[in-house]
């Protein structure tokens, strides 16, 4: 969904806005860590897969993996950018690999790929895919984007003919790694099943990645090795090996013990015991992670504009980013990452509590002898609910004394994850007020989703529940065109609306920390899905 792509000087200024990089006893010239083992990386990582076919898991764990060894049509970089995989290029409209008139992606496939059992990897193996996906008969978690593809034609094994029921920019997501993007899977292996739901290959797929899958000892971790016929050439390591420990404490443990060389996100409790560690480099890079608090305007006292703002400048949200998340992650001010070629130009919302109080008199919300407003005999009561994790409450306690204050009363309600982000749950179910988490994009800067009027639960996850045509237009013109400039400009228009009707106030975009046996080369961690994309690069 979101993208970076910059001029050079923008790049080195957020360079340094976003990332830093920290070592300790770095190896130098032929020395090495004496713990190190040449040629064999090992990573800890908190969970395993749940399925190796993309088509039917749910977890980071699965996108993880699949990046090793699956060669999708498209990579990301590390900064949301497509990298031609089993394409030869990222079709546009300039090299003729998008018809003008939007409907029509032409993909160029390279020659010569083959899956690690011998067999030609064509353009066959992507329609075959399609195929499967749309297929009743299997469980697809999801059809996102792949719904939208009216056929695929193949004028020879080597061209793939996209033909679209309508123009749709994020269409291209689905050739790419993560969420609803699943890489080529082998007809030769897979076409003569009615369905692939227990196939062989979902827990022991062939590779046409970088990478084999050798060894899965579920619970404890996986072994691979390197993929001889992969089209690049085999990876520079001799082995991987990843070592499972759900607890993230464990993970840095057995960074300090050695036993481990690369923690991908290590947590904010731990951080500071890096700096300790001998032979360690970290390194802080900004991901797609937002935090936000929604609000709910479907609710009669929420429904009302002017509410909402007041919710917004009631709170002192530096003094939280400052106090209670330490300064370590960026203010935002929309859904689209800063660093993104669609980013707009938007203002934080002023903390400012004598407009918020003067706001909501003119609404009639009027304080009681109690210090609480009230309107036609009702209070301004709210709830706010967030998951039971370590440090929401502490949030949730701060914005209740700033809201009390301006006459707001607030009492918390949290859920575990699985109950809170239920399809029936508080959030979904829009039994909520105000809702305090996390959300992750895509490179696309696509927010149909959260949006539009169409995407109201149970259609969609427009948690919001705001009901704005000009901002469903907005973010359906959007959609609509593959032109950078077109569309950047549309979601300037789209995010100050947001701002303007307050369905939401953005947070903070969230720094991840990296922290690796400073051995390891060519590690260049992703702001999106994964950071295993380069990983025939790497070296140790």
């Amino acid at each position: 969904m979101r993208a970076a792509s910059q001029c050079c000087a923008l790049l080195a200024v957020l360079s340094l806005v976003f990332t830093a990089c920290t070592k300790t006893t770095q190896s130098t010239g032929a020395q090495r860590n004496p713990w190190t083992i040449p040629g064999h990386l090992r990573v800890g990582m908190p969970e395993e897969p749940d399925d190796l076919n993309p088509m039917f898991a749910h977890t980071d764990a699965t996108d993880q993996i699949d990046a090793l060894i699956f060669a999708p049509v498209f990579r990301y970089d590390e900064h949301g950018e497509f990298v031609p995989e089993l394409a030869t290029e990222v079709p546009t409209y300039a090299n003729g690999g998008i018809s003008r008139d939007s409907k029509t992606i032409t993909l160029h496939w390279r020659r010569g790929v083959r899956w690690s059992d011998g067999a030609p990897l064509t353009a066959r193996d992507l329609r075959f895919t399609w195929r499967a996906v749309m297929n009743p008969r299997n469980a697809t978690k999801t059809t996102f984007g792949w719904e939208d593809v009216a056929s695929i034609d193949l004028p020879d094994d080597y061209t793939a003919i996209v033909r679209l029921k309508r123009p749709d920019a994020d269409v291209l997501g689905i050739f790419g790694m993560g969420g609803s993007a699943y890489p080529p899977l082998p007809e030769h292996l897979l076409a003569k099943f009615p369905d692939i739901n227990r196939a062989d290959f979902n827990a022991h797929p062939i590779s046409s990645g970088p990478w084999l899958l050798t060894a899965w000892r579920h619970g404890s971790g996986l072994e691979f090795a390197p993929n001889v016929r992969y089209w690049r050439g085999p990876p520079k390591l001799r082995a991987l090996s990843i070592r499972v420990a759900p607890n993230p404490d464990t993970l840095v443990a057995e960074l300090q013990t050695h036993e481990i060389d690369l923690v991908q996100n290590v947590s904010e409790t731990a951080r500071a015991r890096l700096a300790a560690i001998s032979g360690v480099t970290s390194v802080k890079h900004l991901i797609a992670s937002w935090r936000r608090l929604m609000l709910d305007c479907a609710k009669p006292a929420l429904a009302d504009v002017r509410v909402r703002r007041a919710i917004a400048e009631a709170i002192d949200w530096d003094n939280m980013n400052a106090t209670v998340y330490h300064g370590y992650n960026v203010r935002a001010t929309s859904d689209i990452p800063p660093d993104s070629w669609a980013a707009p130009k938007i203002a934080l919302y002023p903390h400012d509590v004598a407009a918020a109080q003067k706001v909501l008199d003119e609404a009639g919300w009027l304080r009681g002898p109690d210090g609480i407003r009230a309107k036609g005999g009702e209070p301004l009561a709210l709830t706010i609910s967030s998951t039971t994790a370590p440090g929401n409450e502490q949030a949730e306690l701060l914005m209740q004394q700033e809201l009390r204050a301006v006459g707001i009363a607030l009492s918390i309600k949290n859920y575990p994850a699985n109950v809170l982000f239920a399809q029936r749950g508080p959030l979904y179910g829009g039994t909520y007020d105000l809702e305090w988490s996390i959300e992750t994009n895509a490179p696309d800067p696509d927010n149909q989703g959260s949006w539009s009027d169409a995407m109201i639960p149970p259609r969609g996850a427009n948690t919001s529940f705001l009901r704005d045509r000009e901002l469903t237009q907005l973010a359906d013109a959007a959609k609509r065109t593959f032109e950078r400039s077109k569309r950047k400009a549309l979601y300037q228009r789209e995010e100050e609306r947001i701002h303007a009707l307050v369905p939401a106030v953005f947070f903070y975009w969230e720094n991840s920390v990296a922290a690796y046996n400073s051995d390891f080369r060519n590690f260049k961690p992703a702001e999106y899905i994964s950071d295993f994309w380069n990983s025939w690069e790497w070296t140790i």
